[in-house]
Formats: C-alpha cells, structure tokens, sequence
C-alpha cells in the first residue's frame, strides 16, 4: 500500500516567501490580480518614483533576510535559490533607471493599468462596484506613471521613439464614446443574471470617464512632451541587454553564440519547412503550400465565434488525449476557458487560474480588427502551447501544490525562459507524440518556431549591435532590415509581424527567451536521460521538471538533475 506522504511543514523561508508574496501584492494590485491574489481588487499601484524605490525596498529587505537564513531541506534550497536569483535581477534592472522609464507595446503601465480589468470577475453586482471602485483608481495611477516618465526623462531616459508612437496608438483605444472604458461600462451586465442598481451603473459611468480622461491626459503628454524626447535609435546596447536577458532567462548566456546558434536554428527549420511543403503539394515550395493550405475551406474559419468554440473543442480534446497517458491533469484544472480579448492587438496569451480556482486558466485571442477569417491549420500549435501541455498545465498544476509549494512559488515565482521554453518545448513534444502528423499542422508549427527562431537573432542582433546576417546585407541593423528579415521567416499576418517587431525593438531580451528556453529544456531532458540510463521515463520526467514550478534556468537545472 503507497502511503501519501504528509503535507510539508513550513519552514522560515517558506514564511519569508509568502511575506514577500503578501507585501508585493499589496504594493502592486495588479500583480496581485495575476496572481489571483484575493483582497486587492478594488485599488490599483501607484507607478509613481516613490512607488518604484518602495518595490526596490521590499526586494533589498527580502534578499537581506534570505541571506541569514539556512535551508532545511531541498524545496528550502530551491526556493531560496529561485527567490533570491529573481529580485537580485529585479535589482539590477532598477539600478539602471529603466523602471520609471519603462514605455512600450506590450508589457508597460500603458497596457497593464487597463488589460488588469480583463481579469476581474463579472459574475455579480457585487463585482461591477469593485470594477466601479477601481475605474475611479485609474487617474492616480496613471499620474503616478507620469511622475515616473517625467522624473526619468529629467534624467535622459526616455524610451525610443518607435515605443513612444505605439503608447500614444494604444492609448487613443481607451478613450472616447467608443473607447475600452466607456464600453466597458455601457456593457455591463452581472453573469449571474441579476441587475445593476442604478447607483452601481453611475459609478461604472463615472469611473469610466475618469479613466478615459487619465488615459487622455496620457496620450497627450506622450503625444506633445515625451514624443519630442525620444531618441530614434532602438538598440540599448550589450551590457544593459544582458542583464534583461539574465532577467527573462534565470541564467547567464553566450549572446555572441546564441545569436549564432539562432541562424544555425532557422536553417535547421527552413530545412525541414521545405520537406513537410513537399509532402503537402509534391514539389511545391512553402509558400506555395501555404497557399494551397490557405485557399482549402475545410481548413478555414469564419468568424471569432467560430475560432472560439473551434479553441475550446481542440483544448478539450489535448486534456482528454493526454491525461493518464503522458501527462497527470488533476481534475480541478481540467477545464480550460478559451476567449476573445477585447484588444485588438494580435496577441494570443494565457492567464492564470486565481488561488481558489474560482478563476479558471483562460486562453484569450486578441484578434486585429477587420479580421474575420482564420486559418487552422497555422494555429493548432498554439493551443498546445497556450493550453496543454503547455501554459495551462505548466502553472495551473503547481497552483495546485499546496503540500509542498509555499505560495509565493506557486502564484508568483515566474521566469520567461522557463515557462515560454517550455510551452515551445510543448509544441514541439505534441509532433514527436503524433498530434501534429498531418503535415499542414506540422507547417503550422514549424513556421511558429521559425518565428520564434528569428526573434532570437533579430533581438539579440539588434540591441546588441551584431552585424547583420548576409541575407540582408550584412552591416549594421535598421528597421529595414528587421523587417525584411522577419518577414522572410514567417508567413504570418502582416499586421502581426508590425506589431511583434515593435514588441522585440522595445521589450529586449524577452522574445527570444522562447527559443532559448526550449533549447534548455531539451539539453535537461537529454541530460536526464543519459543519468537515468535504462530507467528515463518521459513522463516521470515531466512531471518531476513541472513540479519544481517555474523558476530561472540554473536553478531548474540543479533541482531536476539533483532529484
């Protein structure tokens, strides 16, 4: 008979990860809304310098308090490894100053003071008035960014033109009759059937005008003061991509080879994309496959209401598939919620279950606007890699770890080369499993890694300063040259290869964590079967590697090859 073991008695590092967790949370709302934090949906972070020097406090005084404190065991070793890797690289990127400047297309307050209410409950009239109370939150935290713009302009830090051109875009979605927030308000509608008192819709208008008009007097501050500021060149240059590359990957890499290693990867791709375009249509080129594929009805879909129920049976059909024979999905986190954004950026993201699980795992598609045709056969892959096994079971099955993981490791301990290498890494295995034998899946996903492959060198080239690949010309690297380079690796919409090279340009070391992280995750694998011998098992493999939860490289590494 197994026994279960008991549940793990929390020790002192554990008490100082959830301190850490219960701090920052209250510090930054909106993490605290990612993390499915409970207790802080109504106010939202201040954004201001003060803010920023009290977040860089909170890590100082953590890392302090970790440093006297002695492991008792392996999960102590590893989350004290984890914890103190992640706010040490928090630290070095704020000792430069990039915080209070931090201004792009992705992954800035421009996008986080709104995106955060695509993840508040609507169920009851109860949800709609925090909604309502946190509108009205949105002018302060907008002028705390503003602060923090203008304080790191002062200093000659401002972010590149390109970055400033696209807040000033996203911002103009926000305000206006037809703007996110007056939306917002006007649709209204508790899930759960009942009504909004006229009081609670009130408050809904007027926090939505409040917000529209912070988002306005955003706009206009970029549009007619930042704008003027802003230097034209992209790249940040070496040592400042460094420590962003060391931030998103939890590791140190040769960026010199891996750019290297990115051409190498794209020829290995633009290879193999060529044979599956052969099995296809018998000597056809890929683009030419591609077209073929395209221009098949059968692989065809009309409308976002389609693409959604098409997202949701495919998602169902990866957890039923895989459960019991490759994977172990425990029932709480079978169900997987697939959406429409409300954006229309070209996005397709995963977000979290809430600690409770009262918030299922969500896979949302922003989709551009005039958009109303899509193809399957391109996008097959990234259910796999937003649903399972990718995101969805990589983070909503460590949330469920409540006997070993403290809280801090399983809400908030997450590091990009870990999570998106892994969801590559899960794309990949559904082709080796078999999910991907029909060759135009196959295109589909090879053309999603080729994608992924020439971010690896267009970022690192770009902010680097490497000389450009000879396929355009070699030299220095512009925006044309980017350009042509993106292009001539993926196939995708025109409009969202626009949007991704300014994501690369303007967010540096994050993109090519994908591909890197993937790389990784191979060698661990390979490396654990070559220690395990005759007895490597792949999903034992599994899951041993995705119970440590998502953590930097080195430490992932040491904890999967030490067990």
């Amino acid at each position: 008979m197994t026994r279960t073991p008991p549940p793990r008695v929390p020790t002192p590092i554990d008490e100082l990860a959830e301190r850490y967790l219960d701090q920052a949370a209250a510090l930054d709302p909106i993490a605290a809304t990612g993390w499915g934090v409970p207790g802080h949906e109504t106010r939202l972070p201040e954004l201001s310098p003060g803010w920023h020097q009290q977040c860089s406090a909170l890590r100082r005084q953590t890392l302090a308090a970790l440093g006297r404190l002695v492991p008792a065991d392996d999960t102590d070793r590893v989350t004290a490894a984890a914890l103190g890797e992640q706010l040490d690289a928090a630290e070095a990127i704020h000792a430069t100053g990039d915080d209070e400047a931090r201004l792009n297309n992705i992954a800035s307050p421009v996008q986080e003071i709104r995106d955060v209410f695509d993840l508040m409950a609507t169920d009851t009239a109860d949800d709609w008035a925090a909604i309502a109370t946190r509108l009205a939150a949105v002018p302060a935290a907008v002028d705390g960014y503003l602060a923090s713009l203008r304080l790191a302009a002062s200093r000659g830090d401002v972010a590149p033109a390109r970055q400033v051109r696209a807040g000033i875009a996203q911002c103009g979605a926000n305000f206006g009759p037809d703007g996110f927030f007056a939306r917002l308000a006007a649709d209204a509608a508790p899930a759960d059937g009942g009504e909004l008192p006229a009081s609670a819709r009130a408050d809904l208008r007027r926090g939505a005008r409040s917000a529209a008009e912070a988002y306005q007097r955003l706009s206009e501050y970029l549009a007619d003061e930042l704008a003027a500021l802003a230097p034209t060149a992209d790249a940040i240059g070496p040592q400042r991509y460094a420590r962003y590359s060391r931030q998103f990957l939890g590791t140190e890499v040769d960026l010199a080879e891996t750019y290297q290693w990115g051409q190498d990867e794209l020829a290995r791709l633009a290879a193999e994309m060529a044979a599956t375009a052969r099995r296809i249509v018998p000597g056809a080129s890929v683009p030419e496959a591609m077209a073929a594929l395209d221009a098949d009805p059968t692989r065809r879909l009309a409308g976002t209401s389609a693409l959604r129920e098409w997202m949701q049976r495919r998602a169902n059909e990866a957890v039923a598939a895989l459960d019991g024979a490759h994977f172990d999905i425990p029932e709480p986190i079978r169900a997987l919620h697939c959406r429409i954004a409300p954006t229309t950026t070209g996005v397709i993201y995963y977000t979290a279950p809430s600690e409770d699980l009262s918030r299922p795992g969500r896979m949302w598609w922003s989709v551009p606007a005039g958009v109303t045709s899509f193809a399957t056969w391109r996008e097959l892959t990234t259910i796999y890699h937003e649903g399972v096994p990718g995101h969805h079971l990589q983070i909503a099955q460590t949330m469920l770890r409540r006997d070993t993981l403290n809280r801090w490791r399983r809400l908030a301990s997450w590091v990009s080369g870990h999570g998106e290498g892994w969801a590559l890494y899960a794309e990949r295995l559904m082709a080796e499993l078999g999910f991907l034998d029909d060759p135009a899946d196959l295109l589909g996903m090879l053309d999603s890694q080729s994608l992924r492959a020439a971010r690896v060198v267009l970022d690192i080239g770009v902010h680097c300063e490497f000389e450009a690949p000879a396929e355009v010309g070699g030299g220095p690297w512009d925006h044309d040259k980017a350009w042509r380079f993106l292009t001539a690796h993926s196939a995708m919409a025109e409009g969202f290869l626009r949007f991704e090279l300014e994501r690369y340009l303007g967010y540096p070391g994050q993109a090519p964590s994908y591909k890197i992280g993937e790389r990784y995750w191979l060698a661990l694998r390979e490396d654990a079967r070559r220690a395990a011998g005759t007895t490597f098992n792949l999903r034992d493999f599994h899951r041993r590697a995705l119970g440590v939860g998502s953590v930097g490289l080195d430490v992932l590494r040491q904890a999967v090859l030490a067990s």
